[in-house]
């Protein structure tokens, strides 16, 4: 496979990792905790929908580690209307994203960073794609090691 299928990376420091679990599967009430967020001038990176199970879902998002105490009480608010609410934080964690356009031509891409990252023993927590971007959220302890291996592979 071509190396080239990989030409630019990026890392993002100083990223929290929240999750809302046990939220009904209602994009309204949904849309409103987006919106309180986004009215607090909290910026919402990578997010992540589960599949809808008993007609709850989770949420991931990562944002701003500084913007956690905001967000938790944001949230919390909502635990009168949905008392099943959990809200779990990571805040030690590194966005890092690799970009290609040739990656929507080459298939194997996404496997072939995974086996990188395990091969490396990276625990990712969250992954989001498009067609041409894969980004992931690592521990920060795994940064240095995540950014040489990704390096070497893909030759960037």
């Amino acid at each position: 496979m071509s190396n080239n299928s990989v030409t630019s990376m990026s890392t993002l420091y100083n990223v929290a990792l929240v999750t809302a679990d046990n939220l009904p599967n209602d994009m309204l009430l949904i849309s409103g905790m987006f919106s309180k967020i986004a009215e607090e001038n909290i910026n919402i990176d990578m997010i992540s929908q589960s599949t809808p199970y008993k007609g709850k879902i989770n949420i991931s998002f990562s944002m701003p580690a500084d913007n956690i105490a905001r967000v938790i009480a944001l949230l919390n608010a909502y635990k009168s209307s949905v008392p099943d609410l959990r809200v779990g934080i990571d805040s030690n964690s590194t966005k890092i994203s690799v970009f290609g356009q040739a990656m929507k031509e080459i298939p194997g891409v996404a496997a072939r960073l995974f086996r990188l990252l395990a091969a490396n023993e990276i625990e990712v927590k969250l992954i989001t794609t498009s067609e041409v971007d894969i980004s992931f959220l690592i521990y920060d302890k795994d940064t240095d090691r995540a950014v040489s291996a990704i390096k070497e592979e893909f030759t960037l």
